[in-house]
């Protein structure tokens, strides 16, 4: 049965494992991949079912699998709740059938690998809430002040996150950095300006991901930040024109100047009436305490109430002396009040002025008998009681009997009031006569005369104690702390104050403890009220609900009738020290964990501390031993139980190997602050799990060698591997072959599967192909093995390369690879050891297989008429190693026979080096160029000349030809007749065929190119005639034909002449004579191949002319007709006048026609001889270009 995976975007990494990641969003039901398995059985036993069998962590629902094979997802995807990475073993089953007489079901397994990816799908989270912090007013801008934090919900996102002030209730006081979520200070902070928010802002700061959510939203959350503005000493007391009760204290009730009114002469402390000042200060606490004093030049007559004030105060200005008041010194009296800050008098001071108005008074007033009286009453009197009856008298006796009374100042009229004549103090209200409230009164009794003259007197009312008061504690509880143990001592002051009058029982006090559990721990001394303990304190013998708390009851009673008592409550905090240590309960623990997951949980310790407090029996847990940084313990309070427990990990960055160590011990200890310890043995057992991956046995991936052309080897090598892992499967598989082929040094895909690897690690050779180490040198297998038991990263090795160098044997003989198989030799020029040919061989085998030796086995000349010839010791063969071939050059063992017409028909051997040695052979053909194609030419020039400019006429040659020029020999000659010197050079013109080109063709197609005309006439080139020469007889008859010949030449002379002179002038024979230089040059078909005659320009055919070359038309005349007549043409190779006339032209030239010049001109210069003449006429037609070609052995006469 097959089992492979068909799902496309998903790394498979074989056949049967598959690796993909799969986003935690993924909708339920979506199919993640497909595995199909195939069994070749029928009936049951071919359908295939499927299954899940192991679900890695375990959460089987999570995934399912249908009929078909298609794994889908059953439940919800969680990246921060549930595992990040899930393995799944897939099982195919058949339906089961017999094999062998027993019932058997086959099945095969694959492994998927899934990997959850997080997806942006929760909000951002503060950290460290609450937010609450303080700032000074004033603080710089820019001064930091807060920062707050928030990291990305998403965990395995991690977004960058944005800050930003999303709402305050004080508006450009902070900023926020964006980045960093740092709190500064963007503007002036006043804490007076917030009061209406109690100087408190409030910023809502907004955490913003940078990146879209998965609902294309940026994800957001807010936290609030309180911040409370602290006070610093910047305001000064202000005066106010209001009542305190009822001023708003705005800007506008700010007042500088105050008015009121006061009689003259008005009594010591009676304030000025019609007036109402308040001061404030705007600072909190001590900073808005100030000072009050009077300033001015009336000062001393008043006094300022209060003096000192905290905040705010109602303001008097009270009389202070009385006589000063005085309406007939002063009938306006002004004073400064100076409010002044306590804790900077100089610089934080207001000054405001007081205008007090005198009322003028009568002269004669009433008086009393005594300035001053005292007067009784027990408080608590009823109302309507007398005091005393004062009256005054007036010297005026219209004022005798009409005085009332009225007391001032108007605030004693709620406790007493006076008989409006008949003077008697009366208690007004009872209730409000409280002498621990108020014990003495101050009134002033007026007696006012009919002219509201008034006189005064002084009373003082002392109101007499009673025991009505409760003794009354100085606090409303009592809370102190007292160490426990013998070093704790406790000294409380309990203290109480009774209102009733002091120095009398009413107000004599005394203590006592009442009943309660711990009372008996503790004393009060009855008089002074010291509370103390009797002996050492235990904390631990206190309830632990109660926290170290000692509740005790005190009262206090006075020794008034009847008594009076009050309590209060008095708690003792029994401050807990470090005198225990922390126990392990129990002392050993066995814990087991499964390697390689790193951070995974090992187990819990637990351990106590009997002291109450944190700060004392807080534990904190350490690996001391054992550990090897293998593990970590992570402390935490258990609130239910109240002990702590220690959570032993593996370290988040270790992989434990069980391969490496299986067990540990570790000691780990329970220290609390205080340093007192206790230890634990804890033993860890590790789990194997398969999470090593496999690796190649050393030697089994070594180099390996296989001859060519071999069969039936079987295996070659068993390729093994091992895994640490004490579970494990191994199986191998083959990646890639590659071929290095022709030597090449990098490697393709081969053609052909030589080898074929087993899953087992066997490598055998394929029988189905035969191994050719010329097709390719080297085998290059890229080998992985596979455990399919892994359970944990990665289950192959690194691909391994198995080298296979295939070994040559020696089955190629060589190979001739040059096309070439005819060459051309020319025996007058080839001397002994001269190269005629050359060979190119290669063998496909290696080493000294490949070596190649050429030689010539034989020779046969084939002559021109088709004879054949053997011949031996003519040619050897050179053996040449060139970069990838073998080059055989065919040389000559001695000279050629020059004479021999036909070709060499010659067999080159190529055998390699190898056992058994292999060879081959070629046949070549060598074609001989004999003496009849030998070419002389003939230059008027010294040896030397030619021997210096060699190459650039060999070049001109070769150029004009398109031929080999082989050079025989250049000689220096002299001619009886002629005295300057000239050279012979001697040629042959060879094709590559073979072919040579015969001496009467090289004029005619050097004629054909104008630059080797040029260079050949620039050195002197006379004549072109064939190397070979023959002797002849003279015969008589060609004397007699030259006689005749040269006799009828006279008579032409003789002729031409005199029709010359009789029908033109001289002057027009010459302007006839133009017509020569414009005559086109003859064509292809008019040319002549022959010897030429050494001296002249005429060839030895038949019908030439002498003169010019040309055939005589008997239908044309000498062209002296001015009227009509055919035009000679001149031949190319007059060597008399070279025509500057492009090659191209030469073939068909159209006539020109000869303006007809004055006869008459008497300018015109006189010449000797036409030619002479006609030459000078062709110069002035080239604009004066002269073109001349010498020849001394040359006139114009033999012309």
């Amino acid at each position: 049965m097959l089992l492979f995976f068909s799902m496309l975007g998903k790394k498979k990494l074989s056949e049967n494992f598959l690796s993909f990641s799969l986003a935690q969003n993924t909708a339920l039901g979506t199919i993640l991949f497909k595995v199909t398995a195939t069994d070749e059985d029928s009936g049951l036993a071919g359908v295939v079912s499927y299954s899940i069998d192991e679900v890695v962590p375990d959460d089987s629902s999570l995934f399912k699998i249908n009929r078909s094979g298609e794994v889908l997802l059953n439940g919800f995807l969680n990246y921060a709740n549930k595992s990040t990475f899930y393995q799944l073993t897939i099982n195919a089953s058949d339906g089961g059938g017999e094999l062998y007489g027993q019932a058997v079901v086959q099945s095969t397994s694959a492994f998927a690998f899934i990997t959850i990816e997080d997806v942006a799908d929760l909000d951002p989270d503060f950290l460290n809430l609450p937010y609450q912090t303080s700032v000074k007013e004033h603080t710089p801008v820019g001064t930091s002040v807060f920062k707050v934090q928030a990291v990305d919900g998403d965990r395995g996102i991690k977004d960058k996150i944005f800050y930003s002030i999303k709402e305050t209730n004080a508006p450009g006081l902070f900023d926020i950095d964006r980045n960093n979520g740092v709190i500064t200070v963007k503007g002036e902070i006043d804490r007076e300006a917030l009061l209406n928010i109690t100087a408190t802002v409030n910023l809502q700061v907004m955490a913003e991901e940078e990146n879209p959510n998965i609902h294309g939203q940026n994800a957001m959350t807010s936290a609030e930040v309180i911040i409370k503005i602290l006070d610093i000493n910047d305001n000064k007391p202000k005066f106010y024109n209001c009542m305190e009760s009822e001023c708003d204290f705005s800007d506008s009730s700010v007042a500088n100047s105050f008015t009121g009114d006061i009689q003259e002469h008005a009594s010591g402390g009676v304030p000025v009436a019609n007036m109402t000042i308040t001061v404030r200060d705007q600072d909190e606490g001590n900073n808005a305490k100030f000072n009050l004093r009077l300033e001015g030049e009336d000062k001393d007559a008043f006094s300022v109430s209060p003096t000192t004030a905290m905040s705010s105060a109602q303001v008097q200005i009270l009389v202070k002396s009385p006589s000063e008041v005085n309406y007939e010194s002063k009938t306006m009296m002004r004073v400064e009040i100076v409010a002044s800050d306590v804790a900077n008098e100089t610089y934080y001071c207001s000054t405001a002025t007081v205008t007090i108005a005198l009322i003028d008074m009568n002269d004669n007033r009433p008086e009393f008998k005594q300035e001053t009286y005292q007067l009784q009453v027990n408080e608590n009197s009823p109302n309507g009681k007398a005091l005393m009856t004062i009256t005054a008298s007036d010297p005026d006796t219209a004022d005798e009997g009409k005085i009332t009374y009225r007391l001032l100042p108007d605030s004693i009229l709620p406790y007493f009031e006076v008989g409006k004549e008949s003077g008697t103090i009366f208690v007004k209200n009872s209730t409000l006569l409280d002498r621990e409230t108020r014990p003495i009164y101050f009134a002033t009794l007026q007696a006012i005369d009919t002219a509201n003259n008034t006189g005064t007197a002084v009373l003082e009312i002392t109101l007499i104690d009673e025991n009505d008061e409760t003794p009354e504690m100085a606090r409303d509880y009592y809370i102190d702390f007292v160490e426990e143990g013998k070093d704790g001592h406790l000294q409380l002051q309990i203290q109480a104050f009774d209102k009733d009058e002091p120095g009398t029982n009413n107000s004599e006090i005394r203590y006592r403890i009442e009943p309660s559990e711990f009372s008996d721990n503790f004393t009060i001394n009855e008089k002074t009220g010291m509370l103390e303990n009797n002996g050492p304190l235990d904390r631990e013998a206190i309830d632990p609900s109660l926290n170290g708390a000692i509740k005790l009851i005190v009262t206090a009673y006075d020794l008034g009738f009847p008594s009076m008592s009050s309590s209060v409550n008095v708690t003792i905090n029994v401050e807990d020290i470090n005198d225990n240590k922390p126990v392990f309960a129990p002392d050993t623990y066995d814990f087991s964990v499964n390697e390689t997951e790193k951070g995974a949980f090992v187990g819990l310790v637990f351990a106590q501390d009997a002291d109450q407090t944190e700060i004392h029996n807080r534990i904190s847990f350490s690996i001391t031993d054992g550990s090897f940084g293998n593990f970590i313990i992570r402390t935490f309070y258990d609130k239910d139980l109240k002990r702590y427990r220690g959570n032993i990990t593996v370290d988040p960055d270790v992989e434990l190997n069980f391969e490496a160590v299986k067990n540990y011990t570790l000691t780990v200890e329970a220290t609390d602050l205080g340093l007192q310890e206790d230890r634990a043995r804890v033993k860890v057992k590790v789990l194997d799990v398969n999470d090593k991956p496999p690796t190649f046995e050393d030697g089994s991936l070594k180099d390996l060698g296989v001859k060519e052309n071999t069969t039936g080897l079987g295996v070659v090598r068993n390729i093994t591997g091992t895994d640490e892992d004490t579970k494990h499967s191994l199986v191998y598989h083959l990646l890639s072959v590659k071929c290095l082929c022709n030597l090449n040094v990098s490697a393709d895909d081969c053609e052909k599967d030589w080898f074929r690897l087993e899953l087992s690690g066997s490598l055998l050779v394929n029988n189905d192909f035969v191994i050719d180490y010329e097709q390719c040198h080297e085998v290059q297998m890229e080998i992985q093995v596979v455990d399919i038991l892994t359970e944990k990263g990665v289950n192959h090795s690194s691909p391994g390369i198995l080298k296979i160098h295939i070994i040559d044997i020696n089955d190629n003989a060589p190979q001739f690879i040059s096309s070439e198989t005819l060459f051309v030799v020319v025996p007058e020029v080839a001397a002994k050891d001269s190269e005629v040919g050359r060979v190119t061989a290669k063998d496909r085998d290696s080493g000294e297989n490949k070596v190649i030796v050429f030689d010539v086995l034989t020779v046969e000349f084939i002559h021109s008429n088709g004879d054949k010839e053997t011949m031996s010791n003519l040619f050897y063969a050179d053996t040449v190693k060139e970069i990838e071939d073998y080059a055989g050059i065919i040389r000559t063992s001695n000279t050629l026979n020059t004479n021999l017409k036909g070709r060499y028909l010659v067999t080159v051997g190529a055998k390699d080096k190898g056992v058994p040695s292999l060879n081959t052979s070629i046949q070549l053909d060598v074609y001989t160029v004999d003496s009849s194609f030998r070419v002389q030419l003939e230059f008027r020039s010294s040896i030397q000349e030619i021997d210096a400019n060699i190459d650039t006429i060999k070049g001109v040659m070769v150029s004009a030809t398109k031929a080999t020029v082989h050079i025989v020999k250049i000689e220096s000659k002299e001619q009886a007749q002629r005295a300057s010197e000239f050279t012979v050079l001697v040629a042959y013109f060879v094709y590559p065929n073979g072919s040579a080109i015969i001496p009467s063709n090289i004029i005619t197609i050097l004629q054909e190119d104008r630059t080797a005309v040029d260079v050949l006439y620039r050195y002197g080139l006379q004549y072109i005639e064939s190397g070979e020469k023959e002797s002849k007889e003279i015969d008589p008859v060609y004397y007699a034909v030259a006689g005749l010949a040269a006799g009828f030449v006279i008579l032409l002379v003789i002729m031409i002449t005199t029709l010359v002179c009789t029908q033109r002038s001289y002057k027009r024979k010459l302007k006839a004579a133009n017509a020569v230089k414009s005559a086109a040059f003859m064509g292809a078909d008019n040319r002549h191949t022959g010897q030429v005659v050494p001296g002249t320009n005429k060839y030895t055919m038949e019908g030439a002319n002498p003169v010019l070359n040309l055939n005589i038309d008997s239908a044309t005349d000498l062209g002296f007709d001015e009227e009509g007549s055919n035009i000679d043409r001149v031949s190319l190779d007059s060597l008399d006048e070279n025509l500057d006339i492009n090659m191209s032209e030469k073939e068909n030239m159209h006539m020109m026609m000869i303006q007809e010049e004055d006869e008459e001109n008497p300018n015109e210069p006189h010449y000797i001889e036409p030619l002479g003449a006609a030459l000078a006429q062709h110069r002035k037609k080239d604009n004066g270009e002269t073109h001349t070609f010498t020849n001394p052995s040359l006139d114009t006469t033999d012309l």
